[in-house]
């Protein structure tokens, strides 16, 4: 029975739900569609598509040992997929699609519209769980709804864990070879620009890197997670991002992975281990939560009522906070990282998206599109995730009267300045103490190359307040 697995954000061998089923179901070949006017309408990041073409090159090399031809074709946007999977599958004589899920309206769409015009030919769809360690709507309350608090949600899911820990998937025996060739992998896809080779070379591509990435941050970093997580001048974090956005290492490979530095307990035992397992499940939340609450995916607010904040619309303050030119240090170099890497700092995403939507009262909207064109591994459910978390509007999302000072954040988890320093090159003269706040001291601003601060902390704190309140009065009213 001739089979076709589908790669979109999978691209790996190993542990690879659809790719196992697909060549235990009979012989088979693998597909990617090239859709660059899709990507562009989900502002999908330069770097990020130059990612996905590097490592589908590793996956090609990966698929010949498997003895499986990978076919690449290009259609300009997803509505154009039934009919190319169709004609494909008639020419290759394909019986049966497979495909590992994908999450947001338009995958959903999508793949329904696929599934459809196949089986109208005969041709069987089969979508298989991977991107996730719970299927959405398996993590339910009593009442029969997603989950909307975190902690609640984690609870379940460490309940369910202990009674079944989700197995990886063996990677196939290769096949007999097929008498078809694999098409050349684009090194470029139209209107998405190469990305710097530094850039390049802080990401390489390929699963064998994604696995040694992980196994030296279980060795030499896990433990120390919950005290390094939030230092962005040390490595603390896996920097795993990108290869579980883009699929080249599975969330199940990562869980093992933990457990296997912490006796196979996941909330208990070394606290760094069950830190970044809580991480994994909040990229599961968020996944949920797209799929529970659909409106999420579709640029509205978690919490409808949001949707009458009267955000401003100030345009030179936008671009100050796109540019890295605030005037508060730790806001600027978090967005000269952002545009230098492809790749930001978790508490740096947070402290930059809440001074964007607290202290300059600038809808979360175009944060988050702005951080979905530069991020490597940007991803709809975490990023308007957090975005919505930190402006309000969201799930589980911090109280409105609780905004960070940015310039105390910056003290606390950067307090030799260090991050600023590398970041902020014009500021690597100053000492420890002026350096987060340069305009501090006796009122005078010494520095002619870097910018005064665009907003007062004071003031616009009462106005983002007073914003909330109001709105607040408005729901009660």
């Amino acid at each position: 029975m001739p089979q076709l697995i589908w790669f979109r954000t999978d691209l790996r061998t190993r542990d690879n739900t659809a790719l196992a089923a697909a060549m235990a179901a009979g012989p088979t070949i693998a597909l990617f569609l090239l859709s660059p006017g899709q990507w562009r309408l989900h502002d999908d990041a330069d770097c990020k598509v130059d990612f996905w073409l590097r490592n589908l090159s590793e996956l090609s090399r990966s698929l010949a040992r498997l003895n499986v031809p990978l076919l690449v074709r290009e259609i300009d946007r997803w509505d154009e997929a039934p009919q190319m999977l169709e004609r494909l599958c008639l020419e290759q004589g394909i019986e049966c699609v497979r495909v590992n899920e994908e999450y947001g309206v338009n995958e959903q769409r999508r793949d329904e519209a696929v599934a459809a015009t196949l089986q109208a030919r005969g041709i069987a769809f089969r979508s298989h769980l991977d991107q996730l360690l719970f299927a959405p709507g398996s993590v339910l309350t009593q009442a029969g709804r997603y989950f909307q608090v975190f902690g609640q949600f984690r609870k379940v899911c460490h309940a369910r864990l202990r009674l079944s820990l989700p197995d990886r998937v063996p990677l196939p025996p290769a096949q007999a070879p097929l008498p078809l060739t694999s098409d050349a992998i684009p090194t470029q896809v139209a209107g998405f620009a190469q990305p710097s080779a530094g850039l390049r070379d802080l990401w390489p591509a390929g699963e064998d890197v994604a696995q040694e990435r992980l196994r030296r941050f279980v060795d030499e970093s896990i433990i120390d997670y919950h005290d390094t997580r939030d230092l962005p001048a040390i490595p603390g974090t896996s920097r795993l991002s990108p290869y579980l956005a883009a699929g080249v290492l599975s969330p199940r490979q990562c869980l093992h992975a933990a457990l296997s530095a912490n006796r196979g307990e996941f909330d208990g035992g070394n606290p760094g281990v069950v830190s970044w397992i809580n991480e994994l499940l909040w990229r599961e939340f968020y996944t949920h939560i797209l799929v529970g609450f659909p409106r999420v995916s579709m640029h509205r607010a978690f919490r409808p009522v949001t949707e009458l904040l009267q955000w401003r619309r100030d345009d030179p303050d936008l671009e100050a906070w796109q540019q890295g030119q605030t005037g508060f240090p730790i806001v600027d170099a978090a967005m000269r990282q952002l545009l230098a890497t492809g790749w930001m700092h978790n508490r740096l995403r947070m402290i930059s998206a809440m001074f964007l939507t607290k202290n300059l009262l600038i809808d979360w909207r175009e944060g988050e599109r702005w951080f979905m064109r530069y991020l490597i591994d940007g991803d709809l459910a975490a990023n308007n995730g957090g975005w919505q978390w930190s402006a309000s509007t969201g799930t589980d999302a911090v109280p409105y009267f609780r905004l960070f000072n940015p310039i105390n954040q910056s003290r606390n988890f950067d307090p030799e300045g260090r991050f600023l320093r590398h970041w902020l090159p014009e500021l690597a003269g100053l000492g420890n103490r002026d350096i987060h706040d340069p305009t501090a001291h006796g009122g005078l601003f010494p520095l002619a190359d870097y910018p005064r601060p665009i907003v007062d902390l004071a003031h616009s704190r009462e106005r983002a307040l007073a914003t909330f309140k109001a709105l607040e009065g408005l729901h009660a009213g």
